[in-house]
């Protein structure tokens, strides 16, 4: 079990590994980015904790999880367990760079019942639109559109995000896909903030 605020590698790679194999078996990175972004988002607001707990960066093409991301690149810079996990389930298409492979079957004991329902949400949501209508989806939410002045303009290229505009709704709501009801929002926005707090105290 990985401490709070602990960056979990092996759930983000079987989480890259069950949106491929939604989607047939492989995945166009960009959208696969968009997607981890919106299963995090679901689960935070429902459950009180992001999945992975990973770094995320509002970019240009939006919200991008950085380890994550690193995972789907089987980048050079993972550390060498990271990267021989994420060897054993994941791959490249030599013909294009820009997508990722399954390889093998989901280990799904690793995902929780709750993180399970957050991907499913995700993919049966938004897993019929191409990467670009995602990225526009993205930038209407607080957590990036605070950036999209600087992101846009060119005067940054990036901008960490802080998980607790996760809980904020976009200005025009009644159609998010995200909404929650007031009761669940709060209670999960106190889980979190506590169970960060404690984190942060034992550092």
């Amino acid at each position: 079990m990985k401490n709070v605020g602990e960056f979990d590698y092996e759930k983000a790679t079987q989480a890259i590994n069950f949106l491929a194999r939604s989607e047939g078996g492989e995945i166009d990175k960009l959208k696969l980015i968009k997607l981890i972004y919106f299963a995090d988002r679901y689960h935070i607001r429902r459950y009180g904790r992001p999945i992975f707990n990973d770094t995320y960066f509002a970019m240009k093409y939006g919200p991008v999880a950085s380890s994550v991301a690193n995972i789907a690149d089987l980048s050079t810079y993972l550390p060498v367990e990271e990267r021989q996990y994420a060897e054993r389930y994941l791959g490249r298409n030599r013909k294009s760079e820009n997508s990722v492979k399954s390889l093998a079957d989901m280990d799904s004991d690793l995902l929780a019942k709750s993180e399970i329902e957050a991907l499913k949400f995700a993919y049966q949501n938004y897993g019929r639109y191409k990467a670009s209508t995602l990225v526009n989806v993205t930038h209407k939410y607080p957590e990036w559109a605070k950036f999209s002045d600087a992101l846009e303009s060119g005067e940054s290229t990036r901008e960490i995000m802080n998980y607790l505009d996760f809980f904020q709704d976009p200005e025009e709501n009644s159609n998010d896909k995200f909404k929650a009801d007031k009761k669940t929002l709060s209670a999960a926005k106190d889980r979190f903030s506590e169970d960060y707090r404690i984190a942060e105290a034992w550092k």
